[in-house]
């Protein structure tokens, strides 16, 4: 446990130009923007890296969202992640990456994950480092309507490399499951004459909390309701997403329900199937109820899990 301790110190403090709490101004903050999910309860390495290692198992998962459909340039979303646990069981090491494409500007990063676990109770609390980088590449000759030469908007493209620190703590139990994550803890501002500026500040932080369980009605058929928060310290501290699910299991085969975002009035609808014990399928269609009725067609996303090796079983299935 010191090792995990020394670890997150030495990756918050080792970067340049360090500044605590400081307010930035939005016109000199570089976002790199933090893509929503529909099926994060199927890839919860991607929300939290204290995830690593929970599925016991060398997990694979695959997912692909398109954002908005039936919009010009709207977002793309790739994902990949790779997690298992080392066999003294209380380690487990995982590999995310997510690549995405909106408008002119492509975007990628790329994260090692170290989780220890401890025994608590009748289930496990999972603690959980993540440490890579987020690459951003903005393409101006794609964008219309600007006259060459133009100082704001080179003809170059601009690409950005930036390291990055994620922190998160799991609780997983055969009835229920609880996480609390911080996905970035440094920020990155223009300084001017094409320099960027690495800091931290609390103000800019963000939180990912989320927490469900497991009622059984029968045998053949239970209920996962789970709720998830994205809450952002920013200026006003509001509310980025958020989720309130609700996911039947029938035979333990398949899962049908759905998700109500109520920052975005979308409707989600969620279907997965567990085609062997090992492989998973998954499907998310976003219905706008909002404003965004009149623009966009909704929003689809598809997730495939594998897991090598498994211990998952019918008489031991893993739900969270």
């Amino acid at each position: 446990m010191s090792r995990v301790k020394y670890l997150i110190v030495i990756l918050l403090f080792l970067v340049c130009n360090w500044t605590f709490g400081q307010a930035v101004p939005d016109s000199t903050r570089i976002t790199l923007g933090y893509p929503i999910y529909s099926q994060y309860l199927h890839n919860g390495l991607m929300i939290n890296p204290a995830y690593a290692g929970s599925r016991e198992a060398l997990a694979a998962t695959l997912s692909y969202r398109i954002q908005w459909m039936g919009i010009a340039d709207a977002p793309k979303l790739q994902t990949i992640s790779v997690h298992m646990p080392m066999k003294n069981d209380k380690v487990a090491l995982g590999l995310k990456a997510q690549f995405m494409q909106y408008g002119a500007t492509s975007s990628q990063s790329i994260y090692a994950i170290y989780a220890y676990h401890i025994k608590m109770g009748k289930g496990k609390l999972s603690l959980g480092l993540g440490a890579g980088v987020d690459m951003s590449n903005t393409n101006y000759n794609k964008l219309n309507g600007i006259t060459r030469p133009d100082p704001v908007f080179p003809g170059n493209n601009k690409k950005y490399i930036f390291p990055n620190v994620s922190a998160g703590a799991y609780y997983f139990s055969n009835r229920i499951f609880a996480g609390f994550s911080v996905p970035s803890f440094l920020f990155y501002r223009n300084a001017g004459n094409g320099k960027t500026e690495t800091f931290f500040s609390f103000n800019e932080l963000n939180f990912i909390l989320n927490a469900g369980g497991l009622i059984t009605f029968a045998p053949v058929i239970k209920f996962k309701p789970s709720v998830l928060l994205d809450y952002s310290m920013h200026d006003t501290k509001s509310i980025n997403q958020l989720d309130i699910n609700g996911n039947f299991i029938i035979a333990d085969l398949v899962w049908v329900g759905g998700s109500y975002r109520t920052t975005e009035q979308v409707v989600v609808g969620l279907l997965q199937v567990q085609v062997t014990h090992q492989l998973m399928l998954g499907l998310s269609y976003d219905y706008p109820a909002g404003r965004m009725n009149s623009y966009s067609k909704g929003s689809s996303e598809f997730v495939l899990r594998y897991e090598f090796g498994s211990k998952v079983s019918a008489a031991n299935p893993r739900y969270f």
